[in-house]
């Protein structure tokens, strides 16, 4: 009921987005829009191979999609955010490989020149189940929901250039979930062990650019610092995401994709058997079916 909830929400929020965004085309300048959605797909098949390897075939599917209005002394800027990759070898099976739900919506009034009194709300979660596969057996270490961040802040919004905004929260609420109770009942991502659900209030600040800085190369930095006023203040959560876009022609692209994230509340098992906060990265490469808009 939760996963269905949520998805007839995101609907309702993507269409009330999109569709006000694509009325009137070529006449209503209030609306900046755009995005892209892609496939990538690869495949390894072999037959009496000396060198060794295994049959393998994956793909990953992209959908970024941003509408920015403003008119007057008002902005509001809207960005999801969808991603999700799978790959099949013959003695592995199925395996997860890029698995992201984000949502953000900023609204701002202007009290001067660039500067806005502004609201921001974000989330951000995964479709499908995850695994640790280090171990043996594997490990099982999220879902849908399983964590869910719902974060909900008021502050100040700066907009020096078209292509940069920074948002700073001093007063900024974040919600964590957890769903699942087996790991609820270990207390993973921060919750007390039995519980769901985990209630914070500190500040966050978010800086994203837009920038093409080459004909058809686009690329999509976010960078957000949040910390929790009840609880360890001086441990600053740290998430980075850069994503970039080089279009090779109408209908083919190559991305590039990093996210980097700090967060003191996940515990990330080591060889030797502790658990601790580490500094978490990925990096996707993928060249295939792109459409931009």
């Amino acid at each position: 009921m939760i996963r269905k909830g949520f998805y007839t929400l995101l609907l309702v929020i993507v269409t009330g987005i999109i569709l006000p965004a694509n009325a009137q085309p070529g006449l209503d300048t209030t609306w900046r829009r755009g995005g892209n959605i892609g496939i990538n797909l690869n495949q390894v098949s072999l037959s009496n191979w000396a060198a060794g390897g295994d049959n393998a075939v994956g793909f990953n599917f992209l959908f970024n999609y941003f509408a920015n209005y403003k008119k007057a002394r008002h902005l509001w800027n809207n960005q999801l955010e969808l991603d999700y990759g799978l790959n099949k070898t013959k003695s592995d099976g199925n395996k997860k490989t890029n698995d992201k739900i984000y949502l953000s919506s900023l609204y701002g009034y202007e009290l001067r020149k660039n500067l806005y009194l502004s609201g921001l709300l974000t989330f951000q979660t995964q479709f499908a189940k995850g695994y640790d596969y280090s171990t043996d057996p594997r490990t099982y270490i999220s879902r849908f929901m399983s964590p869910g961040y719902l974060l909900v802040g008021g502050g100040l919004t700066w907009t020096p250039k078209p292509w940069f905004t920074a948002t700073l929260t001093p007063a900024t609420w974040r919600g964590t979930f957890v769903g699942s109770k087996i790991l609820s009942d270990q207390g993973q991502f921060g919750v007390t062990p039995g519980k769901h659900f985990r209630s914070e209030f500190g500040a966050n600040l978010q800086m994203e650019a837009r920038y093409e800085f080459m004909k058809n190369m686009t690329i999509l930095s976010r960078l957000s610092f949040y910390s929790n006023y009840l609880k360890d203040p001086q441990n600053i959560d740290i998430n980075w995401d850069v994503q970039l876009n080089m279009a090779i022609n109408k209908w083919f692209a190559c991305n590039i994709t990093t996210n980097l994230i700090y967060d003191n509340d996940t515990k990330i098992l080591q060889k030797d058997g502790s658990k601790g906060p580490r500094v978490q990265f990925k990096e996707a490469l993928g060249v295939g079916f792109q459409v931009t808009f």
